[in-house]
């Protein structure tokens, strides 16, 4: 295995030091460093960004692609919200996140206040109940669009298929 020599300033000198203790072996934390640069600095270049979302449920945990937005949009109900981002990772792949958060649900006293007249000004009365929960956020990653027809509301479908129909980034010569 060759050698190579890498000078570093004073300044990294303890920046070296640490990662030299958390990884065991400096070389080896060099080179994930400088792999994970070079795939996400050649997804720059070509127009994709890194995306970093949250999933699961409440405060979840982060994911991270490279990809660029195609399309995004949501839908509500009585029931909460559900808000939904698509894009066009650097694989080609389409990414879907869906974030379904406050998702509630209001109890009534009397089914009369969930028909008719009453439905539109509200129950006001003192027997309510509701729940609410943290919901959860999503990520799917499907081979094609149509994939993605079932999975969120149809108008937003139609903006990701002529959305994706063009290319990620188009250089201009101006």
């Amino acid at each position: 295995m060759p050698n190579k020599t890498i000078y570093v300033s004073d300044d990294d000198l303890a920046l070296y030091k640490r990662a030299q203790e958390i990884a065991g072996n400096l070389s080896s934390a060099i080179s994930i460093a400088l792999r994970r640069w070079v795939e996400m600095e050649e997804g720059r270049l070509e127009g994709y960004d890194e995306i970093t979302v949250r999933v699961g449920r409440g405060t979840g945990r982060k994911q991270r692609f490279s990809g660029v937005l195609l399309a995004e949009g949501g839908r509500s109900s009585k029931n909460g919200y559900e808000a939904f981002k698509i894009y066009r990772s650097r694989t080609g792949k389409f990414v879907l996140h869906a974030d379904r958060r406050n998702q509630y649900i209001q109890g009534a006293s009397d089914e009369e206040y969930l028909t008719g007249w009453r439905s539109w000004i509200g129950n006001w009365s003192s027997d309510q109940s509701w729940s609410m929960a943290q919901g959860e956020s999503t990520l799917t990653v499907v081979d094609t669009i149509e994939e993605l027809r079932d999975q969120i509301p149809e108008d937003l479908y139609a903006l990701v298929e002529d959305a994706a129909s063009g290319p990620a980034v188009e250089d201009l010569d101006i």
